[in-house]
Formats: structure tokens, sequence, C-alpha cells
């Protein structure tokens, strides 16, 4: 996946991850990361997927461009996250067609 400075940024914002920990993740200077995110720097194609599986590893899922907007970015859920939801999902009881 080719990503953009700002998507990295996004990233690594809601994983709370510091640059540095992404940097030396990615096998990256930070101050390249800085400039990258910035929209000053450019990264290679081997840099950007380092890149994307740091950040992924740190909970980011990166979404594609499609035709309700463009790429981005989103957390993804942990399994105690799924277990949660579905033990609340579960407590409504019986569900049935209203006639309102």
């Amino acid at each position: 996946m080719t990503i953009t400075g700002p998507l990295a940024r996004a990233a690594r914002a809601l994983a709370q991850c510091p640059r540095a920990h992404i940097a030396q993740m990615a096998n990256l200077e930070e101050e390249a990361l800085r400039a990258f995110e910035a929209g000053g720097g450019h990264l290679d194609a081997e840099a950007q997927e380092r890149l994307c599986k740091a950040l992924e590893a740190n909970g980011a899922v990166f979404l594609p461009e499609d035709k309700a907007g463009g790429p981005g970015v989103r957390l993804k859920f942990t399994s105690r996250d799924v277990r949660a939801i579905n033990r609340l999902e579960g407590e409504g009881g019986l569900y049935a067609s209203d006639d309102v």
C-alpha cells in the first residue's frame, strides 16, 4: 500500500505511539519520519512498507480509497474488545419486528 505522510501521522496519532518508537520499529531515522509526516520528505516503497507494518503492529488498519472517499485509517478491535461487544449485543434478550 502506498502511504502518505498525513495518513502515517494520523495512524501514529490514533495508535498513540511516539515518533521515535515507530521510527525504530520501521528502521527509519526519526527525522526522516518527521519530514515524511509533514509532507516534505520521501520514503521509498520498501521504507513505506516497513512503516505500514510498524503502524499496523501498533493497532492501525489502513483503509483503501473507495467511492465513499479517500484512503483512511482506523484502529482495529482487540480480541478483548470483540468479546465485550459480543457480550453486550447478547444482553438485549429476544428481538422481533415492531408493528410501529
